[in-house]
């Protein structure tokens, strides 16, 4: 049985990896924690603040998130380097509390 660490509806933090539910039109993602390179803290605040308004998909070809209703309420994203030109870029409701999951698993 696999144990959560982490559940927002969204975002799931499980023993072996994340998932993104809602990643792709057609369901979820999943990213085990050996494939993520490096997390970075990104401020949906002053510059990117436009950003915040990102619901779904790329802008920029670079950044790809999630479908998430709520992020226009949120104020920070996690953008994931899992090794590709395109990121995955997440915005759970505790976001330190994934960054640290992630960092305890010899990541980010």
């Amino acid at each position: 049985m696999t144990t959560h660490a982490y559940d927002d509806g969204t975002i799931i933090c499980d023993d072996e990896g994340i998932t993104v539910r809602r990643y792709y039109p057609w369901g979820a993602k999943r990213i085990p924690y050996a494939s993520i390179r490096g997390v970075e803290t990104l401020p949906l605040t002053g510059a990117n603040k436009v950003r915040r308004w990102r619901i779904w998909g790329s802008g920029d070809f670079v950044h790809w998130w999630n479908l998430d209703a709520r992020r226009p309420r949120k104020d920070v994203a996690l953008v994931l380097d899992v090794g590709r030109r395109v990121r995955p870029t997440i915005t759970p409701d505790d976001a330190t509390a994934v960054a640290r999951i992630i960092a305890g698993k010899g990541r980010g």
